[in-house]
C-alpha cells in the first residue's frame, strides 16, 4: 500500500504535464496560423513590387485608403512595398523561431509523459508483485 501514494502523485504529475503540453500544441497551432497569414501577405506584396517595377517613371500609382483611392508617387509606393515586404520576412523569421522553440518544448514535454508513465508501469509491476 506504501506505492500508493506514490502512485497518485505521478498520475498528477502527468496530468499537469499533459496540460502543459496540449497548451504548447494550441501555441503552435496558433504560430502556424499566424505565419500562414504572413506568408500569404508576403505574397501578395512581392507580386505588387513586380508589378511596380513594370511601370514608367511617369506611371501614376493610386494607393487605397479606407474607400478612398489616394494618387502616390511611384518611388514612394516602391519603398513603401519593400519596406512591408522587409518587415513580413523578420516577422516571419522570428515566428520561425518561436516555432522551433515551441516545438522543442512539446518533445521535451512528451519525453517527459513518457518517462512518467513509464514510472507509473514500474511502481504497477511492483504493487503486482507484493
Amino acid at each position: 500500500m506504501a506505492s500508493s501514494p506514490a502512485l497518485r502523485e505521478v498520475q498528477r504529475d502527468i496530468e499537469t504535464q499533459a496540460n502543459a503540453l496540449s497548451k504548447l500544441q494550441k501555441d503552435i497551432a496558433k504560430n502556424h496560423q499566424v505565419r500562414k497569414q504572413y506568408t500569404i501577405q508576403l505574397g501578395e506584396n512581392e507580386l505588387v513590387l513586380k508589378e511596380l517595377e513594370l511601370l514608367n517613371e511617369n506611371a501614376n500609382v493610386y494607393k487605397l485608403i479606407g474607400p478612398v483611392l489616394v494618387k502616390q508617387d511611384l518611388a514612394e509606393a516602391n519603398a513603401n512595398v519593400r519596406k512591408r515586404i522587409e518587415y513580413i520576412s523578420a516577422e516571419l523569421k522570428r515566428l520561425e523561431g518561436t516555432l522551433q522553440d515551441l516545438e522543442d518544448k512539446q518533445n521535451s514535454k512528451r519525453d517527459s509523459i513518457l518517462k512518467s508513465q513509464q514510472k507509473i508501469q514500474a511502481l504497477q509491476a511492483g504493487k503486482a508483485k507484493s
